[in-house]
């Protein structure tokens, strides 16, 4: 028998009340730094985003969410074989956060455990390597989570970046199936592009070296970002033989709206069929997908049977997609 994988259930979780642009503004101000509602806005299609207090980790956000997508798939924690957590910003250098996650879930039955570390790319490449996981017959219901709290890597002097990011967790339940979900998936990499968006520092000796926060090169990703993104929607549209106009909903990393219509346009996708959250959650890197995923599914747009088409690309330069039935 051939063995497929569906995602049964989704979950989310973002801390505390919304930070609106016009609170960010006033709070940089009062570091020296200007910026406004209508500046953030007309660049970034943000309006809002969600930030962690500090006694909140990483893996605390990917619990929150965990929950919630096992509750709605209907499963105990020990039902999970295996946990993939897509992460840049971990609690520790080790163990792993999908490690304390497991601890926090209680899940005692000896399920893997693991973080991936694509940047913004992270939950599409976690959600992949589960599938093949699945495919294999080696697993049976994986755990695959999305989480971050890029607010602890901005430089909040820095209005061209700081503004931009938010932080969040969102989580899927992954289950073997006699019936086809994901379709196809496609990864990809380029090492040569690690300086236009980076965190270029390091922890030794007990000193930082380098600079610890995150740094971009705006419009060079922009153009990066769009051209990647529509020659990997083609690639899984060509894998799974489907066609744009087959695609229910398009999920794309939520960088800012300029690179999520540019994105649709390129695909020939009508903008209505694009879910979008940048506008309340910022760019919340690995967690935007699962993010904006259990939102839509939440409030009824996304319904079973529609075809989804997730991508992502961040630092490395990485980037990927994945065509599912959900």
């Amino acid at each position: 028998m051939t063995i497929f994988s569906r995602i049964i259930g989704t979950g989310s979780y973002l801390p505390g009340s919304p930070v609106s642009n016009l609170q960010l503004a006033a709070d940089l101000a009062a570091r020296g730094i200007t910026t406004s509602d209508e500046w953030i806005t007309e660049r970034t299609g943000i309006r809002a985003r969600h930030l962690a207090p500090e006694s909140v980790t990483c893996s605390d956000l990917a619990l929150e969410a965990s929950r919630r997508a096992l509750a709605a798939a209907g499963k105990a924690p020990d039902d999970i074989d295996l946990i993939i957590l897509a992460t840049s910003t971990p609690d520790l250098v080790f163990p792993s956060a999908a490690a304390l996650l497991q601890d926090k879930l209680g899940i005692k039955n000896g399920a893997a455990a693991f973080d991936v570390q694509a940047v913004c790319s992270g939950f599409v490449y976690a959600l992949t390597i589960a599938e093949k996981f699945i495919r294999s017959g080696s697993h049976h219901r994986a755990l695959v989570v999305g989480a971050e709290v890029f607010s602890r890597i901005l430089d909040w002097n820095d209005r061209g970046t700081c503004v931009l990011f938010g932080d969040g967790a969102g989580a899927v339940v992954l289950e073997a199936s006699e019936v086809p979900g994901i379709l196809s998936t496609a990864l990809h990499a380029d090492g040569s592009y690690n300086a236009i968006l980076s965190v270029p520092g390091q922890v030794c000796g007990g000193r930082v070296i380098g600079t610890p926060l995150l740094q971009m090169e705006g419009q060079t990703v922009f153009k990066f970002a769009v051209k990647v993104l529509h020659e990997v929607a083609q690639e899984v549209l060509a894998q799974a033989g489907v066609t744009i106009d087959q695609v229910d909903w398009l999920i794309p990393h939520q960088a800012n709206i300029r690179i999520l219509h540019s994105t649709a346009k390129k695909l020939g996708l009508p903008a209505e069929r694009v879910i979008i959250t940048v506008e309340q959650h910022g760019n919340t890197s690995a967690a935007s997908i699962p993010l904006a995923l259990d939102e839509a599914v939440r409030s009824g747009k996304i319904r079973r049977g529609d075809m989804l088409l997730l991508e992502g690309v961040g630092g490395g330069f990485t980037w990927g997609a994945a065509l599912l039935k959900f």
